[in-house]
């Protein structure tokens, strides 16, 4: 009687006009009563038989009882006998049950792949969940769920599934002090926090459950620009205490570490790699670590960029700084992530530096040594094209970087659904081996046998009751743990996925909701940087436009007019054989491709060339026309999403529908804010006018020089 009761509260405060609230602290676990089309089949779930007792199988087992008795509102018992049950989790279910064809199929599962069959019964549907490891059952598990979340069909059901990458990560760059670097939603959720570790335990597991929910299975804990205190008694303990909430949820932890730490805390005279005290100290160091965190996954570094130490300081090279601390590590299956981000001022092209300094050194890594690489070759803009190292060096695992903080698309203020961006690199052919060598494919291990596959992500998440900052933010955590575990999903399957989650299966809602998150990133890309111009960003924040600026004693390399070049001759940095020469870092025939503007893709063509304002594009416009009908159709998108949203007030609770619809009225004032700074900017140099049927410019350049962007907003 109390679980029809239940069902009826549930379902009363459900109905338009009485939606609750939401903060959005459940990011997509909400667990949320299912229609009566799904209800009828999902009710028959009313009992759970879990094999064995470990930490990870409690938690699968709590989740799905927590998940199903929330959609169906009925009291579902854990049944302590193999009979009788509706549904089954554990290894090895298939041969206790008698179920042919499974081990086939778990024999291309892997440690952490699984098996979800319907296999029936007398008494409605049987659920049985499986696979080679409790892990695998656990991400079986969210698997199923998720399933239901979407109220997809469960009769028939028979999945096989395996993730692509072996180290699926987050990157926290947060700051011992609880600041966060590129952060958005507030003071990090690791550091420097007023609440005691007790209190804040429960906040850890919900973060510990979307994680595993995607199957992201490791996270780095402190910022890459590393404190060296991260190494010493107190932190490593703050650690340990994070990995034992984190581990029945198959998360390892990791730390991000200071080259130079032997000198800094260890009083050695310097930390230089190939010294015997130096490698001595890290050995020291590591096996402290283990010895408090037994499953600790190993080191992120960077190293020699932006004045960060590293090997360099003392004559040696990548190589010989990441092998020392991989031969700490090897002991204990520990890896090290080693960031292909250098840049110095050296004048020559910053997009170039990555390749000269890894590439030549591939195949001198030890095995347990990945190279992390962000997926373009300058830094994590609305476009690049992907970075050239990605199948050159066949003799070393790459670890994609992507960055899923938005810090150079508008912050937690802009909504840009950041998964069309992923699988425009991840689809991007690099060549190396003839056509399909993919760059999904040049770091997922089927074009190269590594050991170690990996991906990071640069997170988003924060101390803002939302986590992300902005509710539409959340997906693209969501969506990066998908594409981890999968790289061939669709980006508009995903979309669908975390909406019906997060906040409705109602198609009237999802459909023009999943077209705005769709067109999003475009649309960003048009009123900041079109045509493959990039880093037109204020130099120090990365927010605002500052096409113009200029700061004497400023490295180059760090200003807007760096990438642009903006001059009477025409705008675009030359990338081609006569200008850098980046082209010839791509294989054939990209190399070729990329050379000759036309038959550069258009959408990079600035990357790649130096043009005149006058010359002709594919569409018979001249550049300058294009440039400005790109900036005013960004604009205009933005207020068409806009107006598509103002349409759905009334399907998902107020308090989320009015910050969303807050976000996007400040997006659409910044998106003219760049559309009107730029194009009047170029126009001093360009002596062209805004094409007349286009509206033009409110602002005057003075103005706009004078914006300053205030950060306190952020935080």
């Amino acid at each position: 009687m109390r679980g029809k009761f239940l069902l009826l509260v549930l379902l009363v405060v459900s109905l338009p006009g009485l939606i609750s609230a939401e903060s959005g602290e459940k990011l997509w676990l909400r667990y949320v009563p299912v229609s009566e089309t799904v209800l009828d089949d999902y009710s028959t779930l009313d009992n759970i038989y879990a094999e064995g007792e470990s930490p990870v199988i409690n938690v699968a087992k709590e989740e799905l009882l927590r998940a199903l008795e929330g959609m169906t509102g009925m009291d579902v018992e854990i049944n302590k006998k193999l009979s009788g049950s509706s549904v089954y989790l554990g290894v090895g279910l298939h041969e206790k049950l008698e179920l042919p064809g499974i081990e086939e199929h778990l024999n291309t599962c892997g440690d952490e792949g699984f098996v979800i069959r319907e296999i029936g019964g007398e008494k409605g549907l049987r659920i049985v969940i499986t696979a080679n490891t409790d892990a695998g059952v656990l991400y079986g598990t969210f698997a199923f769920i998720r399933k239901l979340q979407n109220e997809e069909e469960i009769q028939g059901l028979d999945i096989v599934e395996a993730p692509k990458y072996q180290h699926r990560l987050l990157n926290h760059w947060d700051n011992l002090d609880g600041t966060v670097e590129r952060g958005y939603a507030g003071h990090s959720i690791w550091w420097n926090r007023e609440r005691s570790f007790d209190d804040l335990k429960e906040d850890y597991v919900v973060y510990a459950r979307a994680n595993a929910s995607v199957g992201i299975n490791g996270t780095v804990l402190n910022n890459v620009n590393a404190n060296p205190d991260v190494l010493t008694d107190e932190y490593i303990e703050k650690f340990a205490r994070f990995a034992e909430v984190l581990r029945p949820y198959n998360i390892k932890v990791y730390m991000s570490v200071n080259f130079s730490s032997p000198a800094i805390i260890g009083n050695l005279e310097d930390s230089d790699p190939l010294k015997d005290e130096v490698r001595e100290w890290w050995k020291n160091k590591v096996k402290e670590i283990y010895d408090e965190i037994p499953d600790f996954g190993g080191f992120l570094v960077k190293a020699n960029s932006e004045g960060q130490p590293g090997p360099q300081d003392y004559g040696r090279t990548h190589a010989d700084g990441a092998n020392m601390l991989a031969e700490a590590l090897e002991p204990y299956n520990g890896i090290v992530m080693w960031r292909a981000f250098v840049y110095a001022p050296s004048g020559d092209d910053r997009a170039k530096q990555a390749y000269k300094e890894f590439v030549p050194l591939d195949g001198e890594f030890h095995e347990n040594v990945i190279v992390q690489v962000k997926n373009g070759p300058v830094d994590f803009q609305p476009r690049e094209p992907f970075s050239p190292v990605f199948g050159a060096m066949e003799h070393t695992p790459l670890m994609i970087e992507f960055q899923i903080t938005q810090e150079y698309l508008g912050f937690s203020n802009h909504l840009a659904y950041l998964p069309t961006m992923q699988k425009e690199t991840f689809e991007s052919d690099t060549y190396v081996n003839g056509a399909g060598s993919t760059v999904a494919k040049a770091t997922d291990g089927s074009l190269f046998d590594q050991k170690h596959t990996a991906i990071a992500g640069v997170a988003n998440i924060g101390r803002d009751t939302n986590w992300t900052g902005h509710h539409f933010a959340q997906a693209n955590w969501f969506a990066f743990g998908r594409l981890a575990w999968d790289h061939t999903l669709r980006a508009d399957e995903i979309g669908r996925e975390w909406l019906g989650m997060t906040f409705s299966n109602d198609s009237a809602f999802v459909k023009p909701t999943l077209n705005i998150m769709m067109r999003s990133r475009e649309a960003v890309v048009n009123y900041m940087t079109p045509l493959g111009l990039h880093h037109l960003m204020g130099w120090s924040h990365h927010h605002g436009p500052e096409p113009w600026t200029e700061i004497e004693d400023a490295r180059p390399d760090w200003l807007p007019k760096y990438y642009h070049k903006a001059s009477k001759d025409g705008i675009g940095f030359d990338r081609s054989t006569s200008g850098s020469d980046a082209v010839s870092q791509y294989e054939e025939p990209l190399a070729s491709m990329y050379n000759n503007p036309q038959t550069c893709p258009e959408n990079l063509i600035l990357w790649f060339h130096h043009l005149p304002w006058n010359y002709t594009m594919s569409s018979g416009l001249s550049l300058w026309d294009e440039l400005c009908y790109h900036y005013y159709d960004g604009v205009e998108e933005v207020r068409l999403m806009q107006k598509k949203w103002d349409r759905l007030d009334g399907f998902i609770d107020a308090e989320r529908f009015e910050h969303v619809q807050h976000k996007l009225k400040i997006q659409s004032r910044e998106a003219e804010w760049w559309r009107d700074a730029c194009l009047l900017y170029f126009q001093t140099f360009s002596e062209m006018s805004i094409p007349p049927e286009l509206e033009r410019p409110v602002h005057d350049l003075e103005e706009l020089k004078k914006i300053k962007f205030d950060m306190t907003h952020h935080n």
